[in-house]
């Protein structure tokens, strides 16, 4: 193993987040010695890792963009190619982009407390790497890049078509003509429809049960009117309203669940042709919210279910046949390929082992303190975006409060920092959504509490309060 490199502060992962964190604290410290540490060989994250016709942002780019720098795009719900460019433009106009290292796969992480350092063990092509640091922030998102969620169906071995997990889509897959069933109804399943539909033979969303879609414009109508004011002033304009309308349709939905689900209802209506079966096909069991609406940009999803290029049928597997798939009611789908846009697998912390002086740190023993530090884990930040809104709004707070913390320990002659768990806090699930993907991990995640600031309350507006503007110091942070 080569010789240990100490660094003040390393940044786990090169997607979204970790460009955005290493941004600010280049800008905000510049005295401090810095890298980022991405496992693949190119940065981007989700946005250069998900090659699938369509893919496209699932929030608004004004929000999904950072708060410090403008997405200038055209659309409001941007494709991944134009998301990926926003990323690296932003990384080269920064500098981070000669921070960061590639090929550098973090596989644990042991703090020395009487060192006041994380020990970081890299595997990298030239053989394994360690990094000392002062301070480690997780930017990894929360799925395992390696794999999606893939169940394996009765009789798939019997199919002589080509089944695809659209997290690893193949370069040289040919749909042109073909019959394709996209089994899922979420947003990768709603996105991949309508992309695939105008060059594949015919195209069936096949679903165990529905979700709830809305149509929003491809382009923000205020944004455009705004579009000959100075960037200054119309970015906060668009931006805050976005904010506030994703805010108050999630109020909406927790107190008067009915009003937002009857407003979804007559949107769908109005887009789909007469005498189609909404109640079978987009009528979910539980209330919106409680899992993520699925946004699509001027309707593409009903237009082409209107051409007759697309359809959906809401049923179960009961097997894979040579020819398609057998459904529980009897009915048979004919397939020349199926693709399982069957969600996510969660792995939280881009699966690095954590220890604190020897000790290994299991995720579901720790508390999250504002969502973004573990308790009992010190000198570690972490970004996981909001399940209810942009994933940025809440990485753009975490990266803010990090620069505000370092200040802080700056000013008081800190080296260390940790959130000491208060044994009178009850535990609640660390995400409040009733999504699969979210439900098959809980018990691999931390817990959050149910009072502040152990509890996150999925509302950006109360987090500028207690993440921007909140005392460091607070009685429950233990600095050395």
């Amino acid at each position: 193993m080569s010789e240990t490199e100490h660094l003040d502060v390393v940044v786990i992962g090169a997607g979204l987040s970790g460009i955005g964190t290493a941004a600010q604290l280049r800008r905000q410290h510049p005295q401090r010695s810095l890298a980022v540490l991405e496992m693949r060989d190119v940065s981007g994250g989700t946005w250069d890792l998900f090659r699938y016709p369509g893919v496209r942002s699932d929030s608004d780019m004004y929000t999904l963009g950072y708060r410090w720098r403008p997405w200038r795009g055209q659309k409001a719900l941007a494709d991944g190619p134009s998301i990926l460019e926003y990323v690296r433009d932003v990384a080269q106009e920064y500098a981070v982009d000669t921070l960061i290292r590639y090929r550098q796969k973090v596989v644990r992480a042991d703090w020395d407390s009487a060192a006041a350092r994380w020990l970081i063990e890299v595997e990298t092509p030239d053989g394994p790497h360690r990094i000392s640091a002062g301070f480690v922030i997780g930017c990894t998102g929360y799925y395992d890049y390696e794999s999606g969620y893939a169940p394996e169906f009765p009789g798939q071995d019997d199919f002589a078509g080509r089944v695809v997990h659209p997290q690893q889509w193949p370069e040289d897959l040919d749909y042109a003509g073909k019959k394709v069933v996209v089994i899922g109804s979420g947003a990768t399943a709603v996105t991949l429809v309508p992309a695939m539909a105008p060059d594949a033979g015919h195209v069936t969303m096949l679903q165990r049960s529905p979700t709830y879609v809305l149509s929003m414009p491809g382009r923000d109508p205020i944004a455009q009117k705004l579009e000959r004011l100075p960037e200054r002033i119309a970015f906060p304009v668009v931006r805050w309203k976005s904010i506030l309308t994703a805010l108050g349709s999630y109020q909406l939905s927790r107190r008067r669940p009915d009003v937002l689900r009857g407003f979804i209802r007559k949107n769908t209506i109005k887009q789909l042709p007469p005498g189609f079966d909404v109640d079978t096909h987009f009528k979910p069991t539980y209330d919106p919210w409680d899992q993520r609406l699925c946004l699509v940009p001027d309707g593409d999803l009903f237009a082409a279910l209107r051409r007759g290029t697309a359809s959906i049928v809401t049923d179960t597997i009961e097997t894979f046949t040579e020819t398609g798939i057998r459904l529980t009611s009897g009915e048979e789908l004919e397939a020349d390929i199926v693709v399982t846009a069957t969600g996510l697998k969660i792995m939280p912390f881009g699966g690095i082992e954590l220890t604190v002086d020897g000790e290994k740190v299991e995720p579901r023993q720790t508390m999250a303190y504002k969502a973004l530090m573990l308790s009992g884990v010190p000198n570690f930040a972490y970004t996981i975006g909001y399940t209810n809104a942009s994933w940025t709004l809440k990485a753009d707070l975490v990266t803010e409060y990090v620069v505000r913390l370092l200040r802080h320990m700056d000013e008081h002659g800190h080296r260390q920092v940790v959130a000491d768990r208060d044994p009178t806090v009850g535990e609640r699930p660390f995400m409040d959504f009733s999504s699969s993907y979210v439900l098959r991990a809980l018990d691999d995640l931390p817990v959050q509490g149910d009072r502040a600031p152990w509890l996150l309350k999925q509302n950006y507006l109360s987090d500028l309060r207690t993440i921007r503007t909140h005392d460091i110091d607070d009685g429950v942070l233990r600095f050395a």
